[in-house]
This record gives structure tokens, C-alpha cells and sequence, in this order.
């Protein structure tokens, strides 16, 4: 059943305007005074989730974003920080883009926040998706494949530090250690210095195409799948493709065993009001996830209007209900949204983990309120015995 709440957080500033009728995204350009607020809105999230018992609150590594939708750049640096203002809560790493990292540099500062942080810190992996970022750290994200293959190797090489006393590696993009000589002999290994103390560490990746090729590297490595939200609608197709990928590997799965599933949701007392107090913020998120290929369905018509202002409405571009529909987002009462969690828990009796996350631009007054609200009304009804 389900039992543990977290939250995404992509680290977006609060915006003066926003919705169709606001600043298109790429005009979008804040001083670096603005864009440093984003720390004390991840602390204000942090410590408030913490004080609710959230059991997570996800983070997303970004970089060069100007714009204030996804600003922060380190996730363990972060990490180890909010565990010193926090108590309980686990802070994930909702994901390291493993392309934009040499694989023992990330393998080192985890094993670091995992010592640092008693634990708390959540391991978890991507490809990335943003060309302006991974291209300019010296990684292919346009060759996809390109992409998949450096980021197969790296991840191998990663487990193979946290996981081995001391290990070696001979592949297409790295041979570790070098065959140097070092105080008088042959370099032949490496020791990872630390390794984490929590092995075999738990580790998390998105679950976007659910190719049969991702889903078997993920269950060879024991990695989870975070479905949902701004990676894909909320789908049985990527669940049950999970259970079928740990099957081929022999093991037995529950259905949405090991899996997170992620919506964007808004309270208010009414449907109508929801979706009116929700939509500025969801046609934000069109605006930035759209030209990124995060909108599912969208036309290429239509996603050219959305990089205007105003008149999406005569361009057709879907709106937040359309979207509702998919169960990708929620807006609507607490009564709601605890009978559609109900549902998705008899749907799938292995899912422990669900994502409730708020949509970009959000004002952090919002934020707070939605987070209170949903853990006043909504977790109660799922706590052993409820």
C-alpha cells in the first residue's frame, strides 16, 4: 500500500507573471540575486515537509537556467546542508545527470553525503534532457544513443565503486585505473575513498520511454523507477513493462513494486476552483516542458503557439483538464484526490512511493499551503489502520 509522500522540487524561483498571457520562457531572465533565492525556498519547502513527517523531497540537477525554472546545480552540496536544518526527512537526488559528471567524482561526493547526512540522502541517476547543459559539459544528449551508451558505462562503473573493495574498469569511454606507475609499482585498482556506509545503496532513475534495453539495465542494477509527472503521463504501460523487465530477470514483483509514481496536483474546496487557481501555473509548465518534449501529445502547431503570448485557446494547445484525464495531473478537493490515491493503490498493490508535486512557477506561499493541506486531509487516510 502506499505509505511513503514526496514531493518534486525542481528548484523554480518565484515568478512575477505567470501563465499564456505572461513572459514567454525564453524571455525570460532574472538576476543572480533572484535566481540565489532559490536555497531559501528549498529550505522553507524542506523544513516544512519535514515538520509534516513527508518522507522525501526530491531535488533536480540543472544548470545555465537563467530563466528560474530549474536552479539549483548541485544536489548532494544541497543535500547535506538541508540535513543539518531538517530531522527526518530523506532528501533525493531526483536526478544526478550522470553525463555531466565523471563517474568516480559523483560515486565520491554520494559516499560523502551519505556519511554526512546519516543516510538520508537518496542516490538517483539520469540521462539528462536539457541540450544547453549536457552538450556544454562536453556530453552527447542529441545522439541519443551516444548518450544511453556513456551513460550504461558510467553507471557500471559507479556500482562497481560503491559495490567492490577495490575495482577496475576497460570500456569504450573510460580504462580505470590508467596503467601508470605509481610509488614504485603498476597501477592496477582503485578503492573508491569513502565508499557509502548504507550498501547496497538505494538508487532511483525515471522511468521516460520504458524501452525494453532501459528497463533491463535498471533491474540488473536494483535501480527503481520513478514514474510520472514531468518525465510521462501517468500510464499502466511503464508499470507493467517494470514487473515484466524483473521477471525476465527472475525475480517477482508486485505490481508497482519498487516504483514511484508522480502527479501533479492542486487543492481547493471545489473542482472548478482548483483548476482556475492551477491552470497560470500548468500553462507555466507548458511554456518550459513543451519545446523539451515533456508535454506528451502536444502538436507541433500547438506547441509553437505556446511559445507566445496568449491565444492557446484558438491554437488548440491542451489545457490542464485534457491532462487530468491521463491522471498525470489533479486538481480538485481532498476527498478527490484521496479517492483517485485509493484507486491507484488497489491498481497496484506493490506501490509504496507516490509523488505529489506542484507545478512549476508556483508561488513558495502557494507551495506551503498545498503541502500543509495535503498532509493535513489527505496522508491521514493512508497510515496503517486508516
Amino acid at each position: 500500500m502506499i505509505t511513503k509522500f514526496g514531493t518534486v522540487y525542481a528548484g523554480h524561483v518565484d515568478l512575477p507573471d505567470m501563465g499564456q498571457d505572461a513572459t514567454p520562457a525564453n524571455e525570460r531572465r532574472f538576476s543572480n540575486e533572484h535566481l540565489a533565492t532559490v536555497f531559501d525556498k528549498t529550505d522553507a519547502v524542506a523544513r516544512t515537509m519535514d515538520e509534516l513527517g513527508y518522507y522525501v523531497i526530491w531535488l533536480a540537477e540543472h544548470h545555465f537556467q537563467h530563466e528560474g525554472y530549474e536552479a539549483l546545480p548541485n544536489l548532494l552540496m544541497a543535500a547535506v546542508h538541508l540535513a543539518h536544518i531538517t530531522k527526518q526527512i530523506k532528501i533525493g537526488c531526483g536526478f544526478n545527470i550522470a553525463p555531466m559528471w565523471h563517474p568516480l567524482r559523483l560515486a565520491e561526493d554520494y559516499a560523502t553525503a551519505d556519511i554526512l547526512t546519516k543516510g538520508r540522502t537518496i542516490f538517483g541517476v539520469g540521462r539528462g534532457y536539457h541540450s544547453r547543459e549536457v552538450e556544454t559539459f562536453g556530453a552527447p544528449i542529441l545522439d541519443a544513443e551516444a548518450n544511453r551508451a556513456l551513460f550504461e558505462e558510467q553507471v557500471e562503473i559507479i556500482f562497481k565503486a560503491f559495490n567492490q573493495e577495490s575495482f577496475s574498469h576497460q570500456g569504450k569511454h573510460y580504462t580505470l585505473p590508467p596503467a601508470v606507475p605509481y610509488r614504485g609499482y603498476e597501477l592496477r585498482e582503485l578503492t573508491l575513498v569513502p565508499r557509502p556506509l548504507r550498501r547496497p545503496v538505494e538508487c532511483w532513475q525515471p522511468i521516460v520511454s520504458a524501452s525494453t534495453r532501459g528497463l533491463d539495465f535498471m533491474v540488473k542494477h536494483g535501480i527503481k523507477g520513478v514514474i510520472g509527472g514531468g518525465a510521462a503521463t501517468m500510464a499502466e504501460g511503464p508499470i507493467h513493462a517494470y514487473r515484466e523487465a524483473a521477471a525476465r530477470a527472475g525475480q517477482s514483483l508486485k505490481l508497482g513494486e519498487n516504483l514511484c509514481c508522480s502527479i501533479f496536483y492542486h487543492l481547493a474546496d471545489s473542482r472548478e476552483r482548483a483548476i482556475r487557481e492551477i491552470t497560470p501555473f500548468y500553462e507555466e509548465h507548458v511554456k518550459m516542458f513543451g519545446p523539451l518534449g515533456f508535454v506528451p501529445g502536444i502538436t507541433p502547431a500547438q506547441l509553437e503557439a505556446s511559445t507566445r503570448r496568449g491565444g492557446w485557446g484558438a491554437a488548440g494547445v491542451p489545457t490542464v483538464e485534457h491532462y487530468m484525464k491521463t491522471g498525470a495531473w489533479f486538481a480538485g478537493p481532498p476527498e478527490d484526490l484521496i479517492a483517485y490515491l485509493k484507486d491507484l493503490q488497489t491498481r497496484f498493490p506493490g506501490l509504496e512511493y507516490v509523488n505529489v508535486s506542484i507545478s512549476m512557477g508556483t508561488p513558495q506561499k502557494v507551495m506551503l499551503e498545498q503541502l500543509r493541506w495535503f498532509a493535513k486531509e489527505v496522508i491521514p487516510h493512508f497510515r496503517p489502520g486508516a
